[in-house]
């Protein structure tokens, strides 16, 4: 059983989830919040497995609630995976979350069962980040200016990081393709390589890099410059 937390400062989404999760076998919402504050608080007393949170809420937004929750799971040892659900198109902060540690997300237009699969693929310990969406991220935050100097496309200290990495040329080319949005059989195809040596390199990176999961990847694919900006 998947214990989920529903986090989202609107009540007809908390409820649509909440009947559509009692309808599913393996997954239980043992409690929901309104905001960012309350959700740490709930996330530190029941410790689910998914937090599923919005991003614009009152007060305490799911940026500074996703990282208050990972710094809890780091200290306690107890990890509740963090699945952002917003409104991409109107979202400036979907980036700041993901940076904060969340797993992933997803936008409130899709269909539920498809949120549902999310919550599956997350607490499976993977990361829920479409090839279409990571396009979408790239896209949108291609201009935006970066708050760690230097850590911007042919930056030094982000070139220097990968070469500091040791990874390897191949695994550079894995890491563009995961910047791009490939998924690993994607990603094999392009590479005529088998899936689980895709997964293999993958895992090497994660190891490398220091990368939590493949939502980070894309994140350190677009600032080592290895992802082009779109034109």
């Amino acid at each position: 059983m998947i214990r989920v937390v529903l986090v989202d400062d609107q009540p007809l989404i908390r409820t649509g989830l909440r009947v559509l999760i009692a309808d599913t076998p393996d997954l239980e919402v043992v409690g929901e919040a309104g905001n960012g504050a309350d959700a740490v608080e709930l996330v530190a007393r029941l410790r689910p497995d998914v937090a599923i949170m919005d991003v614009r809420m009152p007060g305490t937004d799911g940026i500074e609630a996703t990282r208050r929750i990972g710094a809890e799971s780091s200290s306690t040892g107890v990890t509740t995976r963090v699945l952002i659900l917003t409104t991409f198109d109107d979202d400036e902060y979907v980036y700041g979350a993901l940076r904060a540690g969340a797993s992933g997300f997803l936008v409130k237009d899709m269909p539920l069962e498809s949120i549902l699969d999310g919550v599956r693929v997350v607490a499976a310990g993977d990361a829920l980040i479409a090839p279409s969406v990571t396009r979408r991220l790239i896209e949108e935050f291609a201009a935006r200016p970066d708050p760690s100097p230097g850590a911007r496309p042919g930056g030094s200290p982000g070139a220097r990081r990968v070469a500091a990495g040791g990874i390897t040329d191949r695994e550079r080319e894995v890491l563009t393709l995961v910047g791009r949005g490939l998924s690993n059989a994607e990603i094999a195809g392009e590479l005529t390589i088998s899936v689980a040596t895709a997964k293999a390199h993958l895992a090497r990176l994660f190891t490398k890099l220091g990368a939590r999961d493949r939502v980070q990847l894309v994140i350190l694919a677009y600032e080592f410059g290895l992802v082009a900006p779109p034109g």
